[in-house]
């Protein structure tokens, strides 16, 4: 989790502290008071978990209610960095992918890397379908699964635009991780394959067995060297300080040196490939 957002929370939770001290309540009285175990109270005041909108309108109300509009805007301040899955795919895919289209459309140059998918805006509709389940499978989120694919694969279109570059780093991982049907698999292979040539795009990856300093963590998109969109399991990081998009290109330039490219990352896609057993 990003130190920005950290510190942030942190700087919430001492709100939540000054807010209680002032009416004289100590934890206990502040938990007996929301029906909260006391250790939430403790958590939240020391930012060692994310308040939601109701936890912090809630604490407003039983200490000072003219603090609620204050509260939430620290909040909302804070989702700006931090944006939850679940949250954010509570509408469905289809608007998280449209709005990809949108900033994918205004960027000049991005930078990405996964270790472990093959990146969205190169999916074939097959293997978008199969992730894109599994993402409403696993947060429980509206399963629009067609409208997600549908937008998914629009976000293409950028690849053909003059304007805009893609310089992309997988791990050779990605290129094993079954994430549909060994057809599926195979036609999106053989898709990753085709870009490799592009002149809009530059493909590198990253082989087993390549001495590395670093190890691949989660992937990361760098859009005009401006902003950071980083994934986690649960959440994406929008990281757009100076220092964090700095760190952010060290590592991508430290990915970049480790890479093969055009005619050996095209061997490598071709040995993933060559494994698949398709009925």
């Amino acid at each position: 989790m990003s130190t920005d957002f950290q510190q942030a929370r942190e700087a919430l939770g001492a709100r939540l502290r000054e807010l209680r001290t002032e009416v004289g309540l100590n934890g206990k009285d502040m938990a007996a008071r929301l029906s909260w175990q006391r250790s939430k109270v403790s958590r939240l005041e020391n930012g060692r978990q994310t308040a939601t909108e109701a936890d912090v309108e809630a604490w407003a109300n039983a200490v000072n209610p003219a603090a609620v509009s204050e509260l939430k805007g620290r909040l909302r301040g804070l989702e700006t960095s931090y944006r939850s899955w679940k949250r954010q795919l509570a509408a469905g895919h289809r608007a998280v992918q449209e709005a990809n289209v949108l900033q994918e459309a205004a960027a000049e140059t991005v930078h990405l890397f996964e270790s472990g998918i093959i990146p969205g805006i190169f999916q074939t509709p097959e293997y978008a379908r199969s992730v894109l389940t599994d993402v409403s499978d696993r947060l429980g989120t509206p399963r629009d699964i067609e409208d997600g694919v549908r937008a998914r694969i629009k976000r293409q279109e950028a690849l053909y635009q003059p304007g805009h570059t893609f310089h992309a780093i997988v791990w050779e991982g990605a290129l094993h991780v079954a994430r549909c049907t060994p057809a599926g698999m195979a036609a999106q292979l053989d898709r990753l394959a085709g870009l490799i040539g592009v002149d809009t795009v530059t493909l590198g990856v990253i082989p087993f067995g390549v001495r590395t300093p670093f190890s691949p963590k989660h992937g990361f998109w760098i859009i005009d060297r401006r902003l950071v969109i980083a994934d986690t399991w649960n959440a994406e990081l929008w990281l757009d300080s100076a220092e964090d998009v700095a760190f952010y290109v060290k590592i991508w330039d430290l990915l970049r040196k480790s890479a093969v490219y055009e005619h050996q990352a095209h061997r490598l896609i071709l040995r993933a490939r060559a494994q698949l057993t398709i009925p």
